[in-house]
């Protein structure tokens, strides 16, 4: 039954035709990066410097994997929780704005059970999202540039990486499994959000703003001391996937503390809920 209803919730997810819009802005802002890069040449010399640069042989490093991780390094801090806030403020506090929420209440199914499905289907379409994210921008950069080139990657407060293709391929492909962790904690805190009484565009746009308050203050320089206490700076654990060695400690740790922060958020939306009073 648990699972027949998670299907229910499955298909009421994505038979909106706003679940598809943060597929569909993915699309179009790959293709015009791709484009840009290819066609225009001031932004394809500066690809090529900053390459140059490394003292490797820029013909080795244009490549599939060099296009793809630069799109995601920009649209995994923009788009990516863009899209998951707003699915995430969107599950409960839509479903209360149209009023269909009360109907579903006034079956035999309680609200914790209720919530926890909503839940559970607000971080499948966290996964898939990240997933098509990364399988879409492999797709079209094997398109217009070399597919076996090695890895050229910058990442924020690290520094450049290099890698050959099967490695760079491997990193690629860990970074977006562990981004999917960062997608779930936004969404669950949309999530919160949408279970207290408000609107689904206040949900989604507290949870952005918290977000983005949050990493304004890990930036502060006088406050890098204890940025480790910021969320932000768990979040973007995953481009320390790029690393060779990888560090696994630090990667732990933010997974933990993601998973913790997710099942939190979970918490306090369960008890908001719980609490509120559904009106029609």
């Amino acid at each position: 039954m648990f699972f027949h209803q998670l299907k229910g919730e499955l298909w009421k997810l994505f038979g909106k035709k706003r679940t598809y819009i943060g597929f569909s802005m993915f699309v179009l802002a790959q293709l015009l990066i791709i484009l840009l890069l290819r066609y225009f040449p001031p932004a394809h010399r500066s690809l090529m410097n900053n390459i140059r640069r490394t003292g490797f042989p820029v013909e080795g490093y244009i490549s599939m994997l060099t296009v793809a991780s630069l799109m995601v390094m920009v649209m995994a801090y923009t788009l990516l929780p863009l899209y998951v806030a707003l699915i995430g403020g969107d599950l409960v506090s839509k479903e209360a704005e149209e009023g269909t929420l009360r109907m579903i209440l006034s079956r035999p199914v309680s609200r914790a059970r209720l919530i926890c499905l909503k839940w559970l289907a607000g971080l499948i379409f966290s996964c898939l999202l990240v997933l098509a994210l990364g399988a879409s921008c492999l797709f079209f950069c094997a398109i217009w540039f070399p597919v076996h080139g090695g890895l050229f990657a910058q990442i924020p407060d690290v520094g450049v990486v290099l890698a050959d293709f099967q490695n760079g391929l491997t990193h690629y492909v860990a970074a977006h499994a562990v981004m999917i962790a960062k997608a779930c904690t936004i969404m669950s805190l949309a999530f919160m959000l949408s279970c207290f009484n408000m609107k689904p565009a206040a949900a989604t746009i507290l949870a952005l703003s918290l977000i983005l308050i949050d990493r304004i203050l890990m930036e502060i320089p006088y406050f890098q001391d204890f940025k480790e206490y910021f969320l932000s700076y768990h979040l973007n654990v995953w481009q320390t996937l790029f690393l060779d060695p990888v560090p696994w400690w630090r990667v732990g740790e933010a997974l933990s503390v993601m998973a913790g922060a997710s099942i939190t958020f979970l918490i306090i939306g369960l008890a908001a809920f719980h609490a509120r009073d559904i009106k029609s």
